[in-house]
Parts: C-alpha cells; sequence; structure tokens
C-alpha cells in the first residue's frame, strides 16, 4: 500500500479518536451523567431493586451523538484493522483467543483491569459504545470468545458456560492479571456469573447485563426454526427504537460467526442453570436489565438477583434486552458509578 494512501487511513482513525474526545466534552454528555447519576438516590441496595424512572431529554440527545461517533470509529476501526494483527494468545492448548485491549488514559498510569464478555453469535466489538468512557478509567480487555470474532476452537472443545468461564480465567492468566473488573453481556452475563461463582479472589467486581440463569425460551425457539436465529430476535435484542442500519449491523456481524460455534454456544445456553451457584458469588454486584425485556421479564430477574449476596437490581426503560448496547452509555454511568462505590466501601 503506497505510504500516503497508509497516512490517509491514519489520520481518519486519528481524526475520529478526536470527535470521541470532543463529543465527551460537550456539554450535553456533562449534563447527561449529571442527570442520570443524580437519579441513584432511587436505586436501594441488597436484596432490593433498583428502577430508573424515566431517562432524561438530555441523556436521549447524548444517546444520538454518542450512536454517530460509535459508529465513526468502527468504521474507522475496519480499516485500521487491516493495517494490524490484534494480540492473542493460546489457552485450552489448542484455543486461541484474539482480543482487545484498551486504555484511553495516561499512558504513566496502571488502570485496573476490566474484563467484557460478549455474548453468544457476537465480539468483542460489540462494546464499542463503552470504550469511549469506560477506557478512560480502566484497562478493559474484550476477547472474541472460542470460535467467535478472530478466535479460534477446536472440534473436541466442551461447549458449557462452566468451561467458558474456565477459558476467560485461563485468558487471564495468559494476560498476566490475577483480579479484574467482570462484566457479561447476555450469554456473556451468564458466563461471567459463573466466573465470579467459580473464582471469587479473582473478581473484584461483577456487572451482569441482561444475563439470564436459564435458558431463553424464545431464543431455543428461534433457532429451531431457523439457522439464522438471531435474525428473528434481532429487533427484540436492540429493541424498537433501533434505526435500520443498526439491525443490519448487527445481523451481519452475528452471520459472519462460525456456524460449528453458533450451533455448540446455543446448546450450552439451553443447558444453563446458574441458580444454585447464586450464593456463591461474593463480590459487589450490579444486575442490569430493561423495563420491557424479552429476555426475561423484572421480576424474573429480581427473583434471581436476590439470591446473589451483595447486590442490586438497576432497571432502565428501554423494550431491548440487549441492554449494553441499546443502553450503553447509561450502563457505563450507572457501572462507573457502582465500581467506585465498591471501592469507598472496602477501603
Amino acid at each position: 500500500m503506497p505510504d500516503a494512501a497508509v497516512a490517509r487511513k491514519r489520520t481518519l482513525f486519528f481524526v475520529v479518536s478526536i470527535r470521541y474526545e470532543k463529543s465527551e466534552m460537550t456539554p450535553h454528555v456533562a449534563a447527561s451523567a449529571t442527570a442520570v447519576i443524580s437519579r441513584r438516590g432511587f436505586i436501594r441496595t441488597g436484596c432490593g431493586f433498583a428502577a430508573t424512572i424515566g431517562i432524561s431529554k438530555i441523556a436521549s440527545e447524548f444517546g444520538l451523538i454518542s450512536a454517530f461517533a460509535q459508529g465513526a470509529s468502527s468504521e474507522a476501526e475496519t480499516k485500521f484493522s487491516k493495517e494490524r494483527t490484534m494480540p492473542n494468545v493460546s489457552v485450552n492448548s489448542a484455543v486461541r483467543l484474539f482480543y482487545e485491549d484498551d486504555w484511553l488514559g495516561a499512558p504513566w498510569l496502571k488502570p485496573e483491569p476490566a474484563l467484557l464478555i460478549h455474548g453468544a453469535g457476537e465480539s468483542g466489538r460489540a462494546w464499542f459504545g463503552w470504550i469511549p468512557r469506560m477506557g478512560q478509567h480502566f484497562r478493559l480487555l474484550r476477547p472474541d470468545l472460542p470460535g467467535f470474532g478472530h478466535s479460534t476452537v477446536p472440534d473436541d472443545f466442551e461447549w458449557s458456560v462452566a468451561n467458558l468461564a474456565a477459558t476467560m480465567a485461563q485468558f487471564l492468566d495468559k494476560v498476566e492479571i490475577e483480579s479484574a473488573h467482570i462484566v457479561g453481556a447476555k450469554l456473556g452475563g451468564a458466563i461471567a456469573m459463573q466466573f465470579a461463582a467459580a473464582y471469587p479472589k479473582r473478581t473484584r467486581t461483577l456487572t451482569v447485563c441482561s444475563g439470564p440463569i436459564s435458558a431463553p425460551k424464545f431464543v431455543e425457539a428461534g433457532a429451531s426454526r431457523s439457522k439464522n436465529w438471531w435474525q428473528e430476535s434481532q429487533r427484540k435484542r436492540l429493541g424498537s427504537d433501533a434505526p435500520k442500519e443498526e439491525v443490519e449491523y448487527w445481523d451481519t456481524l452475528m452471520a459472519a460467526a462460525s456456524p460449528n460455534a453458533q450451533t455448540n454456544v446455543l446448546k450450552a445456553a439451553s443447558a444453563l442453570n446458574l441458580e444454585p451457584m447464586l450464593p456463591r458469588i461474593t463480590a459487589p454486584t450490579l444486575v442490569i436489565t430493561t423495563d420491557r425485556s424479552a429476555l426475561q421479564p423484572v421480576s424474573s430477574v429480581l427473583e434471581y438477583q436476590q439470591k446473589i449476596p451483595n447486590s442490586r437490581l438497576l432497571v432502565l426503560q428501554s423494550d431491548a434486552y440487549h441492554v449494553a448496547v441499546a443502553k450503553a452509555d447509561e450502563c457505563v454511568t450507572n457501572v462507573l458509578s457502582f465500581i467506585d462505590e465498591a471501592r469507598r466501601r472496602s477501603s
């Protein structure tokens, strides 16, 4: 590739990064963060639950700004990725995990690590909406699960939530991280709960975004009817407010996954039963869901959240069940506040 062309690509990526920073500094962003945090007065911790009462117009406006910036970054990242190789490590002797390693803070600081675990059919790119702000506070590790994104998986891989959690522990070993803040979305949330129960000393805090503890029935039904099961549930996943372009983006992203991995990860999900291990989770825990989730009603989430010691439930207003994507900025605002509070209580 000519030097001038490479320079143009690198310039595009740099300009998008600057736009992120500018969008973070606009009055809309500052006001949005303040508005959402101010609602912490409505949150009851422990065995109670949290409900956000309404969503401010300012927060909604920022969502549009953030989505624009994230979309631009995603396009630039795709172009830029052609000029670099994702870091990767070998685990389980035959699994090679590719991952992103993001830190947007001062280079001389040593941030606490956070492990972000994506859901079925996705890749580490699913967390794009969390990076601009979360990456200024934590070192974000975003692995592609075995068989998804760029990661490889052998034919004899054990497809279970327990083994996927063990694979995440081995991943942390390979990148030399003793403990981290564990965050998971959808099936990644189930993996995160399994991880927290199995590795309590490695879990600083736990955040579960729309994570089920038993098999999602409507996903199972869709999978039995079509190999492209995600297309049937995409609108429920992203919500009625998602534009057509966003739905098409996610259809394309999920269609790129290995058919074998898609089939096997659904088998792992169909055998999901985490209820017996919930009391073993000792880390401070934030469970996030939406008030009209098709994945599981608030009452069901509240029922299992109350079985996790030192936990709280946050309910955001949306009919999307992929809350980590549909309400990325509100999730990040609350997660940052939650972790900061957990730190203060442990000090």
